[in-house]
């Protein structure tokens, strides 16, 4: 039986906390932040976790050259215990998603697996490897916004996949290093992605937070559907969310961008194997700040920056359980 700390190892346990973010942003995005998208971010969680341990099997003699020291190049955990924790968790992700989301739900959980699962066995090592990637993070904002407005979560969705294309793209050289040509390209993008995160919550759209605290803001809160927030009229600078708010979205964009960007820019002056896997590091778990600013920039800036606030746990974390 594989030990607690194999387990942990094999499907990269703390790089999860870069997931709840996703439905968190899309829940936001489609108006359908609540209850139930806690359910679905603990489904996009196992998906998560079923698609590192499914990448450890389909590497593992890859490995065993490069990375003697995970899980199943080491003997610690055998290849068909690792293939079975990956469908347990697929098993478990895809069932927590239909609980928390109905069917819309499960209609967005399917293809998500299976394009975690072509990722890991067929196209990680194709040309194909990053945008197949990136659809997984796109497909799992979308999961988030399920019981709400699909079409409106999109340009999050969209957000989210294209850092993950960036942080792929870099990981296909954090073992043998590579050119600064390619951080500094990836950084581009970066700038690119924070620029259309931070911007401040549309006109006219409701600040969405838990009726509850509504007075704490001042305002009163407009009755919603079970399992979803209130909506809380705005006024001030960016009508829609109340003036003090207002800036949320811009500053977690900002911070997203400090943090990995600045790990970027040390691979783009030295370019080596160890550089490059510190900027894919800092592109996992630096990815809340970003799925905050999303969340902020569509009415929820409280849930925003309780969500960026898991970065530095991440962070921490990251230094005793490897995230890639």
């Amino acid at each position: 039986m594989p030990s607690l700390r194999s387990l942990v190892e094999l499907v990269r346990a703390p790089a999860a906390l870069s997931v709840p973010g996703d439905a968190v942003a899309g829940a936001a995005a489609g108006g359908a932040l609540g209850a139930r998208t806690a359910g679905l971010a603990a489904a996009s969680v196992c998906l998560y976790w079923s698609g590192m341990a499914a990448n450890d099997w389909a590497d593992r003699d890859l490995d065993a050259l490069e990375r003697p020291q995970r899980p199943i190049p080491s003997g610690r955990i055998t290849p068909y215990q690792a293939l079975g924790v990956a469908a347990g968790l697929t098993a478990a992700g895809v069932t927590l998603a239909a609980l928390a989301g109905g069917r819309r739900a499960l209609a967005v959980a399917l293809p998500l697996a299976g394009t975690v699962w072509t990722y890991d066995l067929r196209a990680k090592n194709t040309a194909a490897g990053p945008a197949v990637m990136a659809a997984c993070r796109g497909l799992d904002v979308l999961l988030g916004a399920a019981r709400g407005r699909l079409v409106r979560a999109v340009p999050a969705a969209l957000a989210v996949a294209a850092h993950t294309y960036t942080v792929t793209v870099l990981s296909r050289r954090e073992v043998s290093g590579g050119d600064r040509v390619l951080p500094a390209a990836t950084l581009a993008g970066t700038a690119a992605v924070a620029l259309s995160a931070g911007r401040p919550a549309l006109p006219g759209r409701a600040l969405a937070v838990p009726g509850r605290f509504a007075a704490v803001l001042g305002r009163r809160a407009v009755p919603a559907a079970r399992g979803r927030v209130a909506a809380v009229p705005g006024r001030g600078a960016a009508p829609g969310v109340p003036g003090r708010l207002a800036a949320v979205p811009g500053v977690l964009a900002a911070w997203y961008a400090a943090g990995y960007g600045a790990a970027q820019v040390r691979a783009a002056a030295d370019p080596s194997a160890a550089r490059v896997r510190a900027a894919v590091a800092a592109g996992i778990t630096g990815l809340p700040p970003l799925q905050g600013a999303l969340a902020a920039s569509a009415g929820a800036p409280v849930t925003g920056v309780a969500v960026a606030a898991l970065a530095p746990l991440a962070r921490r974390l990251a230094r005793r359980v490897s995230p890639t």
